[in-house]
């Protein structure tokens, strides 16, 4: 391999709902990381790998850091600010639209120990005036020396060419860590329960918070060649049940609907996708549920 061959990690923080797992999904270039515009939406560290001839980039898209209001919660910003230390370059994800806030200083504070090269992503900035952009490059400089500012819309694209030539600068000479076909490092169970997780939250809008937990209990080849996928939504109270099986099972069937088409196109077959609902009292504070449901910090 090429001795200027380049790779590296690269972390994406910033509070919540700033548009990480969209720009993740831009980059990769297929949906890794579930969007939803509900705060909190990632609760793991999901990494999307993106190979060119050259350089390999294997981002780490992390939880918004926010104030922990349960166990989850706690696991969640302690995830988000262990990756600042274990990376080559700290992308910090703020959202053009909100401007500075409580948030930012909160982070920024961690910030100050980082020995890493620190780039300001200013996203979303398809929402605003070129010229409250320019006011809000001038206020975030005086808070933090930053390596890099870079202006982006994830959503749209701008820019997410020249941040990603930007950051090839900033990579240390390596190997390649993973295929060049391999887009993420997580297995597709994982993904698969996110993605049947997305669906939850975005056809059941505001009537279910995020205290719901999705397990694959099976997967299985059936005699017809298509994969049979068992999988358990589980919440917190009664009540929220009854919302996500909706009237005669109706919102049960949409959300199945909608995942199995995504979990299809993931694995390029046709599959079989059952799901139903149990519920699980109070268990983003249990840690026990916590472990159960792949939320474990044993790592940290």
């Amino acid at each position: 391999m090429d001795q200027a061959y380049k790779s590296g990690f690269i972390t994406i923080v910033g509070r919540p709902n700033v548009g990480k797992s969209t720009f993740m999904n831009r980059v990769i270039g297929q949906k890794i990381a579930i969007m939803s515009d509900k705060a909190q939406t990632t609760r793991n560290t999901i990494q999307g790998v993106l190979t060119e001839p050259d350089a390999q980039y294997v981002f780490i898209d992390t939880p918004g850091i926010h104030k922990p209001k349960h166990k989850l919660g706690d696991f969640m910003v302690k995830v988000a600010q262990n990756t600042l230390n274990e990376v080559d370059v700290v992308l910090f994800m703020i959202n053009a639209e909100e401007g500075y806030g409580a948030g930012d200083k909160y982070i920024i504070e961690r910030l100050e120990s980082i020995k890493s090269p620190v780039f300001l992503i200013i996203n979303k900035i398809d929402q605003i005036h070129p010229d409250q952009l320019i006011l809000l490059i001038d206020k975030y400089k005086d808070k933090y020396d930053f390596t890099e500012i870079v202006p982006i819309s994830a959503l749209e694209g701008n820019n997410v060419e020249h941040l990603i030539q930007v950051l090839k600068e900033h990579l240390p000479q390596g190997p390649q860590y993973y295929p060049e076909d391999q887009v993420t490092d997580h297995p597709e169970r994982f993904i698969m329960s996110e993605l049947i997780r997305e669906k939850v939250l975005q056809l059941t809008r505001e009537e279910i918070p995020h205290s719901i937990a999705v397990i694959i209990e099976q997967i299985e080849k059936k005699e017809d060649e298509k994969i049979l996928i068992q999988a358990a939504i589980v919440t917190e109270r009664s009540s929220q049940k009854g919302i996500i099986i909706g009237k005669q099972g109706s919102m049960l069937k949409q959300i199945g609907i909608k995942a199995r088409a995504d979990i299809e196109a993931l694995l390029g077959t046709k599959i079989y996708l059952e799901l139903w609902v149990k519920v699980q009292k109070d268990w983003r504070n249990r840690p026990q549920n916590l472990q159960e449901f792949g939320f474990s910090d044993n790592d940290y």
